[in-house]
């Protein structure tokens, strides 16, 4: 069994399903068992509409540092591409959450999913004017952390006058990336400081032959070293049986079918779980005999440069209970070591 020092794991709590000071109260659970981070989904929409939930992330990250010590908090991901966030207002949120919480707030970006973004457009982008749009928004973020006088700034998507943002972060924020396919990655690289990546979609070969060399290319080609970026792999797998797997997963397999990430109705997501084939099912996740194979798993995706693993828990203290027992003995974290 190989164990690591330097890889560290995370929690995904989601969006959906509780209320949201449910979630707070996991984000404390976690903080208090030892983990690095706590990362929230940023939806209007949830996913499914059996979730009934989709609480406004800001307000919860915002509650949830305050009521923690260690652990980092942020959103996995959010959207500056002038759809439900102008770039200028995700700034000055993150802004404020650091200056407040230093160095413990944490932003991922991304492109988007049409149930959150279209109902605030005239029409859904597709994805390179929507990666276009999400680089110049981060640009004009980095340009408002980090200038200490007025400025224009004249881009093909946003235009502003003579702005400047008042209360900067304290610590210098870091911009993750949502990187699932190899064009998303490459351009993590070129224009983020780290990489998120599914391992849904991108299982350990395919993030050692793809995933990871088109972010390593990106970075290279920024005049940046890999070598000192970060990349996190949010890792789906199971300890069930098939059999139990393909019945309990089968609500959420609208996540994974073709154009789920084009569709702007939750209602619509959740029966399009039905059109996933069980192949398809099985292919989305890693299936582990015993929590030592999990151990392994999370070692081998180590081994290929992945510096975080991320955990999905939904807000359920149990599994962040068993998560905290039986994995972060293995590896260190910033918040216990």
């Amino acid at each position: 069994m190989h164990t690591s020092s330097s890889l560290r794991l995370s929690l995904d709590l989601g969006e959906n399903e509780k209320d949201p000071g449910e979630f707070r109260d996991c984000v404390a659970l976690a903080d208090s068992l030892g983990f690095d981070t706590a990362w929230l989904g940023d939806h209007f929409m949830p996913w499914f509409h059996s979730s009934n939930r989709s609480a406004y992330v800001w307000s919860l990250i915002g509650a949830s540092l305050e009521r923690t010590n260690k652990i980092r908090v942020g959103p996995y991901v959010t959207t500056p591409i002038g759809a439900r966030y102008h770039p200028a207002i995700v700034a000055q949120a993150c802004g404020t959450l650091d200056n407040m919480y230093p160095g413990r707030f944490r932003v991922g970006v991304g492109t988007g999913e049409a149930m959150n973004e279209t109902h605030f457009l005239t029409s859904w982008p597709n994805w390179q004017e929507r990666m276009d749009r999400l680089v110049e928004g981060v640009t004009l973020m980095r340009k408002l952390w980090s200038t200490n006088s007025y400025f224009d700034f004249n881009g093909k998507y946003f235009k502003m006058k003579q702005i400047y943002l008042y209360t900067k972060p304290k610590t210098e924020l870091k911009v993750y990336f949502s990187g699932v396919g190899a064009k998303s990655a490459f351009y993590a690289g070129r224009s983020g400081d780290g990489l998120i990546t599914l391992s849904a979609n991108n299982s350990y070969e395919r993030c050692k032959n793809m995933i990871f060399p088109n972010f390593e290319r990106g970075a290279r080609e920024a005049g940046k070293n890999p070598d000192t970026m970060e990349k996190i792999v949010s890792l789906s797998f199971t300890l069930e049986d098939k059999n139990s797997f393909l019945k309990s997963a089968r609500q959420s397999a609208g996540i994974i079918a073709k154009g789920s990430w084009n569709e702007p109705d939750p209602r619509r997501l959740e029966s399009m779980g039905e059109t996933v084939t069980e192949d398809e099912l099985l292919r989305s996740t890693y299936f582990c005999a015993n929590w030592t194979d999990l151990i392994d798993l999370i070692s081998k995706f180590r081994e290929i440069g992945t510096t975080e693993v991320s955990l999905y828990s939904g807000p359920d203290q149990e599994t962040i209970r068993m998560y905290a027992k039986k994995l972060l003995p293995h590896f260190e974290t910033k918040n216990n070591s």
